[in-house]
């Protein structure tokens, strides 16, 4: 049986509230599970203890039984040391898109213009 550790949704909509469990891999994501491991309320601030809460020595027990963790969770068990950082390479996503190339081009033509046309206004003012 092929094992996850994933999130479950819940909460009512648009105010989402997730459990952290253990559950097959071929049940539904709010479906059946197996055990609840713990809960991630994105609506708190990043910084409050009370936005991720981790079962760590269930999660440790079914990492050890051969559970596989989805992406959002394995970023969880990382920054809580669980389980070691993986490094993250998407190079085509840093890339800004076409529109903001359009506006730093435009802001750049912008920033040129100003500074000719001030320097004949300085120099005049030197003549005088």
């Amino acid at each position: 049986m092929a094992m996850k550790i994933r999130l479950a949704r819940g909460g009512s909509k648009k105010r989402p509230f997730y459990r952290v469990v253990a559950a097959d891999a071929r049940m539904p994501r709010d479906g059946r599970f197996i055990e609840k491991l713990g809960t991630y309320n994105p609506l708190l601030a990043k910084d409050s203890e009370e936005r991720v809460k981790l079962n760590l020595e269930r999660i440790q027990h079914w990492l050890d039984q051969g559970a596989q963790p989805t992406d959002r969770v394995s970023r969880m068990l990382e920054a809580a040391g669980v389980i070691p950082a993986k490094t993250r390479s998407n190079p085509i996503k840093a890339k800004p898109g076409k529109k903001a190339i359009e506006r730093a081009e435009e802001k750049a033509a912008k920033a040129a213009t100003p500074v000719e046309e001030e320097a004949p206004a300085e120099e005049a003012a030197a003549e005088e």
